[in-house]
């Protein structure tokens, strides 16, 4: 089998379960807790908070643990703008081309606190223009919300730019799907969500930084965990392990985003120009290493998708948190796209440290393509 949906979410490394081993066995206390036991776990739980806060450029302050890339957004997007006392209700700004759990939380603010939300077009690329950011800002922005690369279309955006030009108004990143191919840190950003699963941890631990001079209203309550952030018992093998995971992912960013480009260009270059009616969608240059998604005309995206895995080729149509929607992809359509060529999608997502062979799986694919169409 070809797994080639990492986008979606790939297997613990090694290095990762090795080092969360101890606390799902012998190392089991709850860091809450005031004897040896507790204070031991608590304080491989704060060493974890100092590392993953050195790779984002943060204070280990400014770190809050959240079951993952999901939790992170709705506490940055929620606990900045609820925070933002005396701007309620306030005004939201993001993009067309956001993740779910941003466009929700939004949606969410919008109908039940009676916050404006600023949902901006992006071009045919997927790309904001930071003239646009600017330009929206009102005395009463509370929140702009950017996700740094895109998990359907690989666009990135320059979301230093963004920051520079947002006028001192908190800036959140969703860098979910960026972390170990982008550079995290320096961005100049107020607040910055990240995923395990995307990086070699397990599902369910994530961790939001925000910078600690702002506000941060929590979102679950309860015990006053994380500072009063996040209420609930840590995770602390979670925690442990994004935090390795994050380290080596770093270590090794340049030279894996090097290796999945080489195999991305050369797979796009021959999907191109051995399958008739191919297109790319995103930016050609300014998209995530490991990541190409295409639509195919005369097609289903769905059918492709079944043939390569009769193949034995596992990949996905877009996003996993949509998946067994009937609806078009809202990101899809964003950049331009009709709801039957949003249905002929297909995507593509490398392992960083082992891309697939570019002929062979472009190969696959247009037999796929070609299997269906003939099926038609």
């Amino acid at each position: 089998m070809l797994y080639v949906d990492h986008a979606a979410g790939g297997p613990v490394r090694a290095e990762v379960l090795e080092a969360m081993a101890p606390f799902l066995l012998g190392r089991f206390g709850n860091p809450s807790s005031v004897h040896t036991v507790g204070e031991d776990v608590s304080a491989a739980l704060e060493d974890a908070r100092r590392r993953i806060a050195g790779v984002l450029g943060m204070r280990a302050g400014d770190v809050v643990f959240t079951s993952g890339g999901t939790e992170a957004n709705n506490l940055a997007i929620a606990g900045l703008a609820l925070g933002a006392r005396g701007r309620r209700p306030g005004h939201l700004i993001t993009t067309a081309i956001e993740h779910a759990s941003v466009l929700a939380v939004g949606r969410y603010l919008a109908r039940m606190h009676d916050y404006d939300l600023d949902i901006l077009p992006v071009d045919t690329r997927g790309r904001v223009r930071p003239d646009d950011v600017a330009a929206a800002v009102r005395d009463d922005t509370a929140v702009i919300s950017i996700g740094y690369a895109n998990n359907e279309i690989g666009t990135v955006q320059d979301v230093a730019a963004i920051a520079a030009t947002a006028g001192g108004i908190p800036v959140h990143v969703d860098a979910v799907q960026a972390a170990g191919w982008m550079p995290l840190a320096g961005l100049g950003v107020d607040a910055l969500s990240i995923a395990g699963h995307k990086i070699g941890a397990p599902q369910g631990i994530g961790a939001l930084a925000v910078r600690g001079r702002l506000p941060l209203e929590p979102v679950l309550h309860g015990g006053g965990q994380e500072r009063g952030r996040r209420s609930g018992t840590q995770n602390v093998a979670g925690a442990v392990a994004l935090a390795v995971a994050l380290e080596l992912a770093e270590q090794e960013r340049t030279d894996a985003a090097t290796r999945a480009t080489a195999a991305r260009e050369e797979f796009t270059a021959r999907v191109l120009a051995t399958i008739p009616g191919a297109r790319l969608t995103g930016d050609a240059v300014d998209r995530l290493p490991g990541l190409a998604s295409f639509v195919f005309t005369g097609t289903s995206g769905e059918a492709v998708l079944l043939e390569l895995e009769r193949r034995g080729i596992i990949t996905s149509s877009g996003s996993a948190c949509a998946a067994g929607s009937t609806d078009p992809s809202h990101v899809l359509a964003a950049i331009g796209l009709t709801d039957d060529e949003t249905r002929t999608a297909v995507r593509f997502s490398f392992d960083r440290t082992a891309p697939p062979a570019p002929a062979a799986l472009a190969d696959a694919l247009a037999a796929a393509v070609a299997a269906v169409r003939s099926a038609a």
